[in-house]
């Protein structure tokens, strides 16, 4: 059974109260941990019937709105929108179709039996989570976790709480998630030649991703993200400095601290710099766009009362990736660490064994077929 370290200035709680992680903001408030420029070593491309290619087929280039652009939101939603089906769950299998197709882009070490020279491979969504979780009091996650050659593979479960709300969705929660994806086609250009075109079909199957890796304190991460869109200014910064993220908000001037968390959370993880916002009245029109920087997003808020941390977040998440590293100890792709957390609560955890949690069993046959020799060197190097 894991023994849990519980020296002074560890956050880990005793293990005689329980074998938890604490999620208490104070403990995570001090110095912000090393976390390096993340570099985007590939890509990938979902097609419309969400096939995967190896490829920046899907690669969409931000064309800048009016300021007061009146983009009405609803346009298509009834006759031409095509959505995905979020009932079915991918775990980590587009990213590990990326890893088995760019093997030589990864740095192996010659000594281990190791596949990847990374300590985590997960979704930019799932680290997300992690990082707002100090701050979150309305949605608990389940996050699976399994230990193969020396790698840990991080995959969200849906929790119950998740799953009736996505089955019980109201017809106007549904309209208004469209609303975000409309806003991305009034904005985005197929090319760096074309204007973007809002009479075409929506269809949320497709996706461009970016592939990088960090290290945050002494985590080596490999993560995927989604991206709307890149600047087209041939002179524009190489990715992932040249990427926007897009959003959509009902208020207007500055949105609520929690949002602001969360938008800051998914765009400083993948080295994303700036995002553009749609402010929407209820009707669903952009009335106004407004462009955040990523790095200044924190002193927006800096002066409201109890306002979130950077530090606080990034502390939390390397503490949790140091957590799972103590706990996960088993090399094994059919068993799976389960990580449990309800707002106000311990991060828990429990064992599973051949159980309906497992991700990784059916890839565990493409990483056998890969050499474990160093790789030809690499322009992305």
């Amino acid at each position: 059974e894991p023994t849990i370290n519980t020296s002074g200035s560890t956050p880990w709680r005793n293990p005689l109260r329980s074998q938890g992680l604490s999620t208490r903001r104070e403990l995570y408030e001090r110095d912000f941990p090393v976390y390096k420029q993340p570099v985007e070593v590939g890509c990938f491309s979902l097609d419309s019937e969400r096939r995967f290619f190896n490829d920046s087929r899907q690669m969409r280039y931000y064309v800048e709105p009016d300021r007061n652009p009146h983009f009405d939101l609803k346009d298509g939603y009834k006759d031409r929108f095509v959505k995905r089906d979020d009932g079915e769950k991918e775990k980590l299998d587009h990213i590990l179709r990326w890893i088995v197709a760019n093997r030589s882009k990864l740095d192996s070490r010659e000594t281990t039996a190791s596949v990847l020279d990374v300590d985590f491979v997960t979704w930019r969504g799932h680290l997300t989570k992690l990082l707002t979780t100090p701050y979150e009091t309305r949605d608990s996650w389940l996050l699976a976790v399994t230990r193969f050659r020396g790698t840990l593979y991080i995959s969200e479960v849906e929790t119950e709480a998740a799953r009736r709300d996505r089955e019980n969705r109201t017809e106007r929660n549904a309209e208004m998630m469209y609303w975000g994806y409309k806003f991305e086609q009034y904005t985005f250009a197929d090319d760096i030649h074309s204007l973007p075109d809002p009479s075409g079909v929506v269809n949320t199957n497709e996706a461009f991703c970016t592939v990088v890796q960090t290290r945050l304190a002494d985590h080596r991460l490999l993560f995927s993200g989604e991206v709307d869109c890149r600047d087209k200014d041939p002179a524009a910064p190489a990715p992932p400095a040249c990427y926007v993220e897009l959003k959509t908000s009902a208020e207007i001037c500055t949105p609520k601290q929690f949002k602001l968390l969360k938008w800051w959370a998914q765009s400083f993880l993948p080295g994303v710099p700036r995002i553009v916002a749609g402010f929407r009245d209820h009707e669903g029109v952009v009335v106004s766009v407004e462009t955040f920087h990523i790095s200044k997003i924190s002193h927006l808020i800096k002066n409201e009362y109890n306002c979130w941390k950077p530090t606080v977040c990034m502390n939390f998440c390397s503490d949790f990736l140091s957590f799972v590293k103590h706990v996960a100890t088993e090399d094994n792709p059919s068993v799976v660490y389960l990580f449990s957390w309800e707002p106000h609560r311990d991060v828990t955890f429990s064992i599973h064994r051949d159980s309906q949690y497992s991700f990784l069993p059916h890839w565990e046959k493409m990483f056998e077929r890969l050499p474990i020799t160093p790789p030809l060197p690499s322009p992305l190097y």
